[in-house]
């Protein structure tokens, strides 16, 4: 919760006024596009990029396996209902997915329920951290691509 994003997520926007939960798989794409344009009028959120060093290893390690670690830790730091330390538990960097999470409101419940709508309380399903993971993947992909190795 580091640098509050004035309440930005907030705002009341048609498109993303249900849980990325509820959407359908050919739906994914298109919410994570509009998605990322929203995150980006937030000052805060808009100012993160991969190090070099975390451009390295995602490039390295491959989408798959970072796939897989975005669903790991966004189902083991953010998925329960009350995570241990909310709000301090995804670090800054370290790992592609951090920075990502960061970048992406993904980060603590009280982002993800500011972000993406999706409240505090309850566990995260496995179709949301899907939808998470998703918005985690097209971020990191998105900075790859900005700066080609």
């Amino acid at each position: 919760m580091i640098g509050d994003d004035n309440q930005e997520g907030l705002i009341s926007n048609p498109d993303n006024a249900s849980s990325p939960g509820n959407l359908r798989e050919e739906e994914v794409p298109a919410w994570v596009g509009r998605t990322l344009v929203r995150l980006g009028h937030s000052n805060f959120r808009a100012g993160f990029s991969l190090s070099a060093r975390d451009r390295s290893y995602a490039r390295a390690r491959g989408k798959a396996t970072i796939n897989r670690h975005a669903h790991e830790m966004l189902a083991k730091r953010v998925g329960p209902a009350h995570p241990l330390k909310d709000g301090k538990q995804t670090p800054y960097r370290g790992h592609p997915v951090f920075t990502a999470q960061h970048a992406t409101g993904t980060c603590c419940r009280g982002c993800i329920q500011r972000w993406h709508h999706i409240p505090k309380g309850r566990p995260l399903t496995d179709r949301e951290i899907d939808r998470l993971a998703a918005l985690v993947m097209g971020w990191i992909e998105r900075d790859l691509m900005h700066h080609p190795a």
